[in-house]
């Protein structure tokens, strides 16, 4: 007798996602689909606040200034983030660095409080902005609801409170990245360069960013990694954190539609070619699928796959190697 799991890793094989891009009609589809993604994020249920921004310090660190600033992104909820400055460039691009299901923004800015955490940014080329400094562009880490200052890796509890409010988890993260875009448009503007914003994550920040990537139009690059895999063979064939899930998404759309819902902006794809949890196969399913509407536009240079020889981690040497290639700077 099969259990209640199995039964359902079955059934949600069978599953057909009814709004996925079949290559016709491309605006009419993003149009709708982006409104279905909306609705189904709960997107409609968060409400637009003034950022009440607080700076907290400047400082000088090595090869940068760091800002350290908070902003409300909804009514009593206040996000706290750094903004990196490279030394010597005016105006940078930027490019948003959002941490997967760990203990926070602080990996990302290479500040480990422990010898784990120390390994695990070595091993995962986990200090993103760190390396975006590196690689000439202003870096923003920004801690994701849950995580870090905001809940210590615990998803659970806040993910089903969501669910009681036709909320989402995924729904959240994606409202705080459109809203810190908006305080960077409207008070760090003489900073950096707002006509090149760009945003990476891993594992749940590949999910985050591709997610966000499907619906905000300001960002001109993404990288998505270790995230990007059909649900029915990643986050649907075994156990991962309530925070990837979207309450009935799969009868709708698969990850290569978000990647549709993304073009014309540049798309990076990093996969692990042994990560056990977004396998490969399935990972270059969603590819090739969500490439195709790029190739609809006439732009399938716009968007690329990179192969890490590995399993489930960030691959920062190809991933810049693409950036570099793709935005000609």
């Amino acid at each position: 007798m099969k259990t209640t799991y199995e039964f359902l890793k079955e059934k949600i094989q069978t599953v057909k996602p009814s709004f996925s891009f079949k290559g016709e009609n491309y605006a009419g589809w993003k149009s709708a689909a982006r409104n279905k993604l909306r609705d189904l994020l709960g997107l409609d249920k968060f409400e637009k606040t003034e950022p009440r921004t607080e700076i907290e310090y400047r400082r000088k660190i090595e090869g940068a200034e760091e800002i350290r600033f908070t902003f409300e992104s909804e009514e009593g909820y206040r996000v706290p983030c750094h903004l990196l400055l490279p030394e010597g460039i005016k105006k940078p691009p930027l490019m948003i660095c959002v941490q997967g299901h760990s203990t926070g923004m602080h990996l990302s800015l290479n500040r480990p409080v422990n010898d784990a955490e120390r390994d695990f940014i070595k091993r995962e080329d986990g200090d993103f902005a760190i390396r975006a400094v590196k690689e000439g562009f202003a870096a923003l880490a920004l801690e994701q609801r849950n995580f870090g200052e905001m809940g210590q890796t615990v998803c659970m509890p806040p993910s089903m409170n969501n669910l009681l409010m036709g909320r989402t988890t995924i729904g959240e993260r994606v409202w705080d990245i459109a809203r810190v875009i908006d305080v960077i448009e409207s008070e760090f503007a003489d900073l950096v360069d707002t006509g090149c914003i760009c945003m990476m994550g891993n594992s749940g920040g590949g999910t985050a960013t591709a997610y966000t990537s499907a619906l905000e139009d300001r960002l001109k690059l993404v990288i998505s990694s270790c995230a990007m895999a059909s649900f029915k063979d990643s986050i649907g064939a075994m156990p991962h954190c309530p925070c990837n899930f979207v309450p009935g998404i799969a009868n709708y759309f698969d990850m290569n539609d978000l990647m549709a819902m993304a073009c014309p902006k540049f798309f990076i794809q990093v996969s692990g070619r042994d990560d056990d949890i977004f396998p490969l196969f399935a990972a270059k399913k969603v590819f090739e699928d969500g490439k195709v509407a790029y190739e609809v536009n006439g732009v399938p240079e716009k968007c690329a796959m990179y192969i890490g020889e590995g399993g489930h981690s960030f691959y920062a040497d190809g991933a810049w190697k693409l950036v570099h290639e793709m935005l000609k700077r």
